[in-house]
């Protein structure tokens, strides 16, 4: 017969239990990581599986409240937020989402008719500690593909301490059915990432991923350019007047402030960038409050206007910091031209 006491030794049981598990999985993890700050790696991934206890506390909560010893607005209190929590570890980082934006080019040089250019836009992967697993990634193709876009850029950011494995994490990726356009993120560039270049350039060519960072691709309607990443001071552009300037220019660059940095020119320009995650976990003041770090101008998500360049800012699909997305679901962000 269960009373209180069996009930408890049960839920602590299983407390211990799931405790363990997780300090045992993230020193495997850890161990796996191409890292430089092994301790901090072990941290984050005790919070990433240390989170599954969010269940047996639920049971506790329910288990304590049906013997009395809780009252019913602690019980609902409790409930609510280990639910916001389980929300947002465990469900919005999975529910993937495409949005939709039409964008024009203030070309007055060119008045003829074009066909409508679309564009699918991805970034902050961050294949490693808490994300970009092969279910994501395959949700991601799917997604991508159901939307046909003429191609795919990638604003930067592809990992988060990634295991030596990457190579073979991305194969899912030669199943997007169309060019696939990248450049890198701080987080591949050493700040404040572990050194993983080469084993991200590896990955990238053998799995079909054009890095076009200082590379100019030629389309009919516009050119496309990679901008390297802005906390890496790869991010010059004072050379773009000197360009050919008969078509309008997508610039595809990870850190979104780097639109200040973009030269005038004949056709005022799109720059396409991710970096910011729109805060990650939307929460009032706070999170506007903590953006300041990722963005001194203040872009969090959609279209911003400047005075030489537009720029898209896309909330990407992978996490940093904590594991948890609220309220910012990943998103592949589809743009056509028009």
């Amino acid at each position: 017969m269960w009373n209180s006491n069996s009930i408890h030794d049960f839920l602590n049981i299983i407390f211990v239990i799931v405790a363990v598990w997780a300090v045992i999985q993230a020193w495997r993890s850890q161990a796996k990581t191409e890292t430089i700050h092994p301790f901090k790696a072990f941290i984050h991934l005790s919070v990433f599986y240390q989170s599954y206890l969010l269940f047996p506390l639920l049971l506790w909560v329910f288990s304590t409240f049906y013997l009395g010893s809780i009252s019913i607005a602690t019980a609902l209190i409790s409930i609510v937020l280990i639910g916001i929590l389980i929300y947002a570890r465990f469900i919005e980082p999975n529910w993937l989402c495409v949005k939709h934006t039409t964008y024009a080019f203030n070309d007055d040089n060119d008045k003829h008719e074009k066909k409508p250019f679309k564009i699918a836009l991805i970034a902050d992967l961050h294949i490693g500690l808490f994300s970009g697993h092969e279910a994501q990634l395959r949700k991601i193709v799917q997604k991508i593909n159901i939307e046909k876009p003429d191609i795919v850029v990638v604003a930067g950011d592809w990992t988060y301490e990634p295991e030596s494995s990457l190579k073979e994490e991305l194969n899912i990726l030669k199943n997007i059915e169309a060019p696939v356009y990248s450049v890198c993120g701080n987080h591949d560039e050493e700040y404040p990432g572990p050194p993983i270049q080469q084993l991200l350039s590896h990955a990238l060519y053998h799995n079909e991923v054009m890095d076009i960072e200082g590379k100019i691709i030629e389309f009919d309607q516009f050119r496309l350019i990679g901008i390297g990443d802005l906390w890496a001071g790869k991010s010059e552009m004072r050379f773009m007047p000197d360009l050919p300037q008969d078509k309008p220019w997508i610039i595809l660059s990870h850190n979104p402030d780097t639109v200040e940095m973009v030269p005038q020119l004949p056709i005022k320009p799109l720059m396409l960038a991710g970096h910011t995650h729109g805060g990650q976990v939307e929460l009032p003041w706070f999170t506007n409050y903590m953006m300041k770090k990722a963005s001194i101008l203040g872009h969090k998500r959609g279209l911003y206007r400047h005075r030489n360049a537009d720029v898209y800012v896309t909330v990407g699909t992978g996490m940093v910091g904590v594991p948890f997305r609220f309220r910012v679901r990943p998103t592949i962000d589809i743009i056509q031209l028009v």
